[in-house]
């Protein structure tokens, strides 16, 4: 059996989406001896940063500096790595390039789940990209002949799991997986507390998260308090239902 640790991979367009819609889950598994990497494609310079913009005298070079300390905090909290591609955002550009990367990124942390946005979001064109974006790097990365080397290619995909969105009922969001994030529930808000510029934000995830926690409750029938949701993209292959 190899030592080669677990690990998760999580793509996100902006530096707050990891923190409101997949904390719990990079703190639980981290917590569990995951490695977690983050690849964060812009610092959310230009749309995620309502607070920022605030402050007389703001400059975008000072304001991606400003998000991408914030988002550095809030990653060590969770215990996860974390990589930026400086894409911009509002609107996200990604090039051939940053795929490339991405690609070699899926080849070295071989995920066993990936974690990102839903394929649709009419509020916000950066999040179905950045999806579409972490699922064609899966998807090459798999491919022998992409870089083709002695060792070839021995990586099976993993499952994708789409994180909850701001306003599920217009993105086709139907959650089939409910995480169990309480024990780590502190850990999250703690990561939240290191996103001042999207203050606005905390309280609205806080009930997000309790909301969650009750309905895992229900269908779990075990005892949960915060919980996060999720939706999967593939079908899980298995050897009983039950």
């Amino acid at each position: 059996m190899s030592d080669t640790p677990k690990s998760g991979l999580v793509v996100t367009a902006h530096p707050g989406d990891f923190v409101w819609r997949a904390g719990g889950a990079i703190a639980l598994h981290a917590q569990r001896g995951y490695r977690m990497k983050i690849v964060c494609l812009s610092y959310g310079e230009r749309g995620e940063s309502q607070g920022a913009w605030k402050q007389p005298g703001m400059t975008l070079e000072a304001c991606k500096a400003g998000r991408r300390a914030e988002a550095e905090a809030a990653a060590a909290i969770l215990g996860a790595e974390i990589e930026f591609f400086d894409a911009g955002d509002y609107p996200l550009r990604l090039t051939e390039a940053m795929l490339d990367r991405l690609i070699d990124i899926y080849r070295e942390v071989r995920p066993s789940f990936v974690l990102t946005h839903p394929l649709a979001d009419p509020y916000n064109v950066d999040h179905p990209e950045a999806s579409r974006f972490a699922q064609e790097a899966r998807i090459i990365a798999q491919a022998a002949g992409h870089k083709p080397g002695p060792g070839g290619v021995a990586y099976a995909a993993p499952q994708v799991f789409q994180f909850e969105p701001h306003q599920p009922e217009q993105c086709d969001f139907k959650p089939n997986r409910i995480l169990n994030i309480t024990e780590v529930w502190e850990t999250k808000w703690k990561a939240f507390e290191q996103l001042p510029a999207q203050k606005h934000l905390w309280e609205y995830y806080h009930r997000v998260a309790l909301n969650r926690g009750m309905q895992g409750g229900r269908n779990s029938g075990r005892p949960m308090t915060y919980g996060e949701a999720y939706q999967t993209i593939f079908p899980d292959a298995v050897e009983v239902l039950a």
